[in-house]
């Protein structure tokens, strides 16, 4: 293993090696780590050491940095775990022992981003309706014209 860990590519392959704090991933030379293929963006995605343990934050990418199969804007990468730019997968490898990490892991930035990020009543499912400004009145009080109301339990 590298000095920060490796990416191990799923389905075979060269693994490639993490070789600093903070890398960037992409299809562009000028990327720490290139991945040459037409679905992954220029600058697709960073990847960042933070006390310890990998995080990776998607550059706006076209086609998604997903963890564990869920796309992701920031996402800690637990040792073991899956990442995957575009349709190409990798699996981290390293040990956040050997990278500095004591104490429990830091909080995961998607995580809490979920859980601020709507009102309780959203997430329950019971947001307001959105009310419309121009939806049809039972009836006008400035107008005082007979039959107004249209009772749907009139008889005819």
């Amino acid at each position: 293993m590298s000095d920060y860990g490796q990416l191990e590519p799923i389905g075979g392959g060269d693994s490639i090696p993490l070789l600093d704090k903070t890398l960037l991933v992409g299809r562009r030379e000028s990327c720490d780590i290139v991945l040459r293929f037409k679905n992954v963006s220029a600058h697709h995605c960073q990847l960042y050491i933070n006390k310890g343990y990998w995080f990776a934050r998607d550059l706006n990418s076209r086609n998604g940095t997903r963890v564990e199969g869920i796309r992701v804007n920031t996402k800690r990468l637990d040792p073991g775990c899956s990442i995957q730019f575009a349709k190409h997968i990798y699996t981290m490898d390293y040990d956040p022992a050997d990278l500095g990490a004591t104490g429990p892991p830091p909080a995961d930035d998607d995580a809490v981003r979920t859980v601020l990020g709507r009102s309780l009543l959203s997430r329950a499912g019971l947001e307001r309706r959105e009310h419309s400004t121009d939806h049809k009145r039972r009836y006008d009080p400035t107008n005082n014209a007979a039959g107004q109301i249209d009772d749907p339990n009139k008889p005819l």
